[in-house]
């Protein structure tokens, strides 16, 4: 008996297993026992003084039992000695929920081997300087203990937990761990974790030593439940703020484009003018007795002398005289531009264009041709007259202004004449041009009184 160095107890219902009557007399033996095993055998407490006998033990299996956490400290003499010479320890498939460094205080620094597997484990937190070899699996830990406290550790097993995420980074605090077994896991795959797997074998001294396809992916949503060797994320997932950047990049390219076809084919003005339009078309025409002013005169300000010079005593001021609306002169102060100008053609006869070099380079006339353009000719009559004060090539007319290129190609227009003797003949065509026939008619009876 004195050279009895193994023992092996299994599957014994021996619920009060520290009681035992031949246990206390087998003591002495205890003392040169080296590898002990106690499994499946419901054991829930072994005292500390059997365990402070057990000075020569370097193996003990314990697994398959019902040991709590309270049970293992007082196994474990709450950290104040025994077990000195053990290597290796077997604590798998019993009632753990947690392991810290209060618990484990003083274990033997000659530990190397422990296996703590199929518990509940949360907290796994003690300093074990020459450990190599780390079974934990089957518990409910969520990330991987902190290396630096098992500078040794050449294995780790892993498997069956809540773990979410691993990485380089996480791996790099185990300075000597070669093999590491971590499926059965689910994952979130993030761009590292699957481009650490992947590149595992050549790029990292770390093997994965179970398969892969046991690592699988809990998000992203397009990965859900896939292997992580057969996971692939796209550059978004990957690189966010450099497809953030392209992205962004992308979508200020294309309004670019946008903004520059949009300018190039006049969009914005083509929108402008429906609106107007539509604007227009919802309001009540007047009917021709009820109108204002026999013609709505546009001109830049440049030309600003010439109207008020000639052409306004000219007209204004003959008999019978004809009633003109300026926008110097008839615009409500402080009304909308847009108001302004659609009442005052609405409340005309004709609408007198005096086109000069100033009137096409005038911001202030294409804006008012912008909001008037569309109402002008919707209608097919004489309701726009033009008066050249000097020759305008037509290709300085924005081509957003097609139909009034057609009327210039189609239509007689009038030419301030270079010779005084053809100002008279003049006036006198633009007077037939700009009265209605009702005010010829009045003319006439005029004439017969």
């Amino acid at each position: 008996m004195k050279h009895l160095e193994t023992v092996v107890l299994k599957n014994i219902d021996v619920p009060q297993f520290y009681n035992f009557p031949a246990f206390l007399f087998l003591q002495p033996l205890l003392k040169v026992v080296r590898r002990l095993t106690v499994l499946n055998c419901k054991l829930f407490v072994l005292p500390c003084e059997s365990t402070a006998a057990l000075s020569k033990l370097e193996y003990m299996d314990i697994s398959d039992n019902i040991l709590t956490d309270l049970a293992l400290s007082q196994m474990m003499c709450d950290g104040k000695g025994g077990l000195w010479s053990l290597q290796t320890i077997n604590i798998s498939r019993n009632h753990l929920l947690s392991i810290n460094s209060q618990l484990f205080t003083n274990l033997p620094v000659s530990l190397q081997i422990l296996d703590v597997s199929d518990n509940d484990l949360t907290t796994f937190n003690i300093e074990l300087p020459f450990l190599t070899e780390l079974y934990i699996s089957g518990n409910k830990l969520r990330s991987l203990p902190d290396g630096g406290t098992y500078p040794g550790l050449a294995f780790l097993s892993i498997q069956n937990n809540n773990l979410l995420t691993l990485s380089r980074n996480n791996l790099n605090d185990y300075n000597n761990l070669t093999i590491l077994e971590a499926g059965a896991n689910t994952y979130v795959c993030s761009c590292d974790f699957v481009a650490f797997m992947s590149s595992n074998s050549t790029n990292h001294r770390v093997t994965i030593g179970d398969e892969f396809k046991s690592y699988t992916c809990i998000s992203p949503d397009a990965v859900r439940g896939t292997s992580v060797a057969d996971a692939r994320l796209s550059v978004f997932e990957c690189h966010a703020a450099l497809a953030f950047t392209l992205l962004c990049s992308g979508i200020l390219a294309v309004f670019l484009l946008v903004a520059g076809l949009c300018h190039k084919f006049s969009v914005v003005w083509y929108i402008k003018m429906t609106w107007a339009w539509l604007r227009a078309k919802r309001k009540p025409k007047l009917k021709k007795g009820e109108l204002e002013y026999d013609a709505f005169v546009s001109y830049s300000e440049m030309d600003s002398g010439w109207v008020e010079a000639h052409l306004v005593p000219e007209l204004e001021q003959a008999e019978p005289p004809l009633r003109l609306c300026l926008h110097k002169r008839d615009f409500i102060p402080g009304g909308w531009i847009l108001d302004n100008i659609m009442d005052a053609i609405e409340k005309s006869h004709r609408t007198l264009f005096v086109l000069s070099q100033h009137f096409v380079r005038s911001e202030w006339c294409k804006y008012e041709l912008d909001y008037t353009h569309f109402r002008l000719f919707d209608i097919n009559d004489d309701a726009a007259v033009l008066i050249l004060l000097e020759p305008i090539d037509q290709k300085t007319i924005p081509k957003k202004f097609c139909k009034l290129r057609r009327v210039m190609n189609s239509r007689t227009y009038l030419e301030w004449p270079d010779d005084d003797n053809q100002i008279p003949r003049f006036w006198q065509s633009l007077r037939a041009a700009i009265e209605t026939p009702e005010k010829e008619n009045e003319n006439f009876a005029m004439d017969l009184m």
